[in-house]
């Protein structure tokens, strides 16, 4: 048999689709579950506190630790049964324990997690949920007692979800003791790994909806800057076409705006995109629901649909408002620049022009310089020759005033000559 070389990740990548299976829960259960979150730059946090933090509530139950460097982790803690979970920007906690406590969504529940330990997080808790499962009532009345005694009417959403696998219930409100409560009311016959996929899903539909929610704080704060901002481009673009408007001086001002502009886009990237990838999980977990109406209330699509897709619209709108503000500022900078180029190139003109006059004056004047040293420079040559020719004067017989008139042109013109020799070696004209 031929030996074939497989790739040294081909089966770390396959476990990794049978990493984290989904949880089962058997009927009747009680499910706690929690979410932690740094509040700030949670994406690039040290992830070994987070496995820290774990060990910890290991520790105290004296189960073993988690190895070190895992991602998702299980133990038994206690009566529960444990699954911790790390994610970009969160860790999560579930734990699920058989039978029902007397007291419904009783807050000892939540003591799996102590107040202390919770307090040493590295992080805060963006989600917290308490899950009651029960088997489904044999009297139809009493699922309506139990809604109305454990939710508020007004905002519960309540569907068959699984083709009729179960009844869930959830009216999105934080309890007293700091939990959302859901209730699960599962029919005869549905196991408990499809349980527990239910579990799951309602997990992660609030965990999610509270981190895309995230950007909705962030979009509010945001459009009240651009609200000041939109106002000051708007004048400056309108400016830009008057004549009386200084181009360097708006030029400037705009830099400022678009500095701005692009400081909030970069601050803001990354919980936009968050905020889009969270809330199509959102979505994608309710659909996976496939729930159907319970005598006439509405379902988690629905509640979704009136309650928070406004959140999420409101954050787009903002995203977009401020990407067409940058690129308004990019656009009006470039006509701006334009504007300054253009006027600049006027301004080199001009001064080319005066330059050029000036050069002409000068060699205007340079030309009469050198014809009052020629001028000059040849008196001063006659006579000198004067002196050096009355010798030969009284010698030949012929007076000096004739020998000087002779030589006076040879004089001037050998002193031109010079000067324009010496012009020339200047590189002059």
């Amino acid at each position: 048999m031929v030996s074939v070389e497989d790739h040294p990740l081909r089966y770390a990548l396959v476990n990794e689709l049978h990493a984290r299976p989904f949880p089962r829960i058997p009927v009747p259960s009680q499910v706690v579950y929690l979410a932690i979150k740094e509040p700030m730059d949670a994406a690039n946090r040290d992830r070994a506190d987070d496995l820290t933090h774990l060990n910890e509530l290991l520790r105290r139950s004296g189960a073993a630790p988690a190895p070190a460097g895992v991602t998702h982790h299980s133990a038994s803690v206690g009566r529960h049964q444990v699954r911790w979970e790390s994610h970009t920007e969160f860790t999560t906690f579930l734990a699920h324990a058989p039978g029902l406590s007397a007291r419904p969504f009783d807050p000892a529940e939540a003591e799996i997690f102590p107040a202390d330990w919770l307090n040493a997080a590295p992080g805060k808790r963006i989600a917290a949920v308490s899950i009651r499962i029960l088997p489904l009532p044999e009297d139809p009345a009493q699922i309506n007692i139990d809604l109305d005694d454990w939710f508020v009417p007004e905002s519960l959403a309540c569907a068959w979800v699984l083709e009729g696998a179960a009844i869930v219930a959830g009216d999105f409100r934080i309890d007293p003791a700091g939990q959302m409560r859901f209730a699960i009311f599962v029919a005869p016959g549905t196991g408990a790994g499809r349980v527990g996929r239910i579990v799951q899903r309602l997990c992660e539909i609030e965990t999610y909806r509270a981190m895309s929610m995230l950007g909705l704080r962030r979009a509010r704060a945001l459009s009240a800057r651009l609200n000041a901002l939109d106002p000051e481009l708007t004048e400056l673009v309108a400016g830009m076409s008057r004549e009386d408007c200084p181009a360097e001086e708006t030029l400037n001002t705009l830099i400022s705006v678009s500095s701005e502009l692009e400081a909030l886009a970069v601050t803001h990237s990354f919980r936009f995109s968050a905020t889009g990838a969270y809330e199509a999980l959102v979505k994608e977990r309710v659909d996976v629901l496939r729930e159907t109406r319970y005598e006439g209330r509405q379902k988690f699509s629905e509640f979704m649909m009136r309650r928070y897709d406004p959140a999420m619209r409101t954050t787009k709108s903002a995203e977009v408002r401020l990407r067409a503000m940058v690129e308004r500022a990019a656009r009006a900078g470039e006509l701006l620049r334009t504007r300054v180029d253009v006027e600049r190139q006027a301004q080199n003109q001009k001064l080319l022009e005066s330059m050029d006059r000036r050069a002409d004056l000068q060699l205007r004047l340079q030309h009469t310089v050198e014809g009052l040293s020629v001028v000059a420079i040849s008196y001063y040559a006659i006579s000198i020759a004067g002196y050096l020719v009355y010798p030969i004067a009284k010698q030949v017989s012929v007076s000096k005033e004739i020998l000087l008139g002779v030589l006076t042109p040879i004089v001037i013109l050998g002193v031109w000559l010079m000067v324009r020799r010496i012009r020339n070696s200047f590189g002059g004209h």
